[in-house]
């Protein structure tokens, strides 16, 4: 018997928003925030004005990357590296994957629901942000 999980929602995308704006603004850091439904379509986004203009870009190619593999960014980026045994998939494709640290899945009752991608701080506090606020889903 499979059941239906509720897709991801505006009201979710902007509890996603405002958590991972909480975080990075406690920690001083401006940041872009992506938020993409199940299917890679934007949902939600939101860049502080003070956060550098690329920021949008990489926040959302991080959600992205973290829908399309079904893994959060930070747990890929090695797997890419020259030794590594994706290391030609980012060029493989043609398709905006960025390997670094800020995109989360977002998941509902263990299945894909949608991606959350932060950019403009440091990767690991990207990362963190995007754990911050996959929490307060």
């Amino acid at each position: 018997m499979s059941t239906t999980v509720t897709p991801l929602t505006t009201t979710d995308a902007e509890t996603l928003i405002a958590a991972a704006r909480r975080a990075a603004d406690e920690a001083g850091v401006p940041v872009s925030i992506t938020v993409l439904d199940a299917g890679g379509h934007l949902l939600a986004f939101r860049r502080d004005e003070r956060a550098v203009l690329i920021s949008g870009e990489t926040s959302t190619a991080k959600a992205y990357t973290a829908l399309q593999l079904n893994a959060p960014t930070v747990e890929v980026a090695d797997l890419v590296k020259p030794e590594g045994p994706f290391h030609s998939l980012p060029t493989a494709l043609n398709k905006p994957l960025l390997f670094i640290a800020g995109g989360v899945p977002v998941r509902r009752d263990g299945q894909l629901v949608g991606a959350l991608g932060l950019g403009g701080g440091a990767p690991e506090q990207d990362h963190a942000f995007a754990q911050t606020a996959l929490q307060a889903l």
